[in-house]
């Protein structure tokens, strides 16, 4: 499937600072992809190239063959911010049908788009009276218009609820199941989880790893985190079966074991039968997979993010 989106050995220099060194990606059509990586290593930057917002130094970019900020590249492509600003006198449809108008759409879709981001309700109320998290599904409202074939979404979920951020990746996961591609940015590692197709996570501007949940955590290779909880009268026995090294809370015992080694405990344990009242085996998470990949040799020092943040 040809992406829609590409960017070949992207390169960004604001001075001696290096925002952005030899990025390679590509989202595909219906592809949900998430940008991951600590304030100042080059997301921000990133999304502002592909939107044609500021230029770069070296490599290439495509949205669909064409050029960033093209007027064809910007027809194709939607865009929301972290921090949604509008005129606060307006009303929700007012702005929305504002919109609408601006992309050569029927101002009477002002309604439907409102009642998709879940805000039929306060369609006629001034946005000045409305909280972070309503003015940010109104700027999802926007970038809804004309069924977009790039959605580049930057902190998208900033200042929702936690049902708000479940109806917003599920209206995501629809528009990419109708052929949109989808570019986003979070520090909300549970969420992206499981809702995207793939990971990229950047560090002092280059990509440190990418791929899918699975791909991460078979390339960072952490163990796997167990909890063993003993039959009444049984905590001795199990405590003679673990490792020395498990930690033991609340009664039950704690440790991590390499993936490898999984099948080989799981029937030790087995073996103890009805001494066992249950196990938990749960993989790395995200956040550890991120802190892996972040921690790598050449990770920015606190002084470079700092400087870095001021330059994205």
């Amino acid at each position: 499937m040809t992406p829609r989106l590409t960017l070949s050995q992207l390169t960004k220099r604001y001075g001696e600072v290096h925002a952005l060194t030899d990025v390679s990606l590509d989202v595909a059509p219906g592809e949900r992809v998430a940008l991951l990586g600590h304030n100042g290593a080059g997301k921000s930057t990133l999304m502002k190239i592909v939107l044609g917002l500021i230029g770069f130094d070296a490599g290439t970019v495509s949205v669909e063959g064409a050029a960033p900020g093209s007027a064809a590249a910007r027809r194709m492509t939607a865009y929301l911010p972290e921090n949604a600003a509008f005129h606060a006198a307006l009303t929700g449809r007012e702005l929305v049908r504002h919109y609408l108008r601006l992309r050569g759409q029927p101002a009477s879709q002002a309604g439907e788009l409102l009642d998709r981001v879940g805000l039929a309700h306060a369609a006629d109320r001034r946005i000045g009276t409305y909280s972070k998290g309503m003015r940010q599904r109104v700027g999802l409202a926007q970038a809804l218009i004309g069924q977009p074939a790039l959605m580049v979404l930057d902190e998208p979920t900033s200042g929702l609820d936690p049902v708000s951020r479940r109806e917003f990746y599920a209206l995501i996961d629809d528009l990419a199941h109708a052929g949109a591609s989808v570019l986003l940015s979070s520090h909300a590692l549970t969420e992206v989880e499981a809702r995207t197709d793939r990971l990229v996570i950047l560090s002092r501007g280059r990509i440190v790893a990418a791929g899918s949940m699975a791909d991460l955590r078979a390339r960072a290779g952490l163990p796997l985190s167990v909890t063993v909880t003993p039959a009444p009268e049984s905590a001795a026995v199990l405590r003679a079966a673990l490792p020395a090294d498990a930690i033991w809370q609340d009664g039950r015992g704690h440790l991590h074991i390499p993936v490898a080694e999984k099948m080989g405990f799981l029937a030790r344990i087995a073996a103890l039968g009805p001494q066992v009242s249950d196990i938990e085996i749960a993989p790395p998470s995200l956040e550890d997979i991120y802190t892996h990949f972040s921690q790598t040799p050449g990770a920015t020092t606190p002084a470079e993010r700092a400087e870095q943040a001021e330059a994205a």
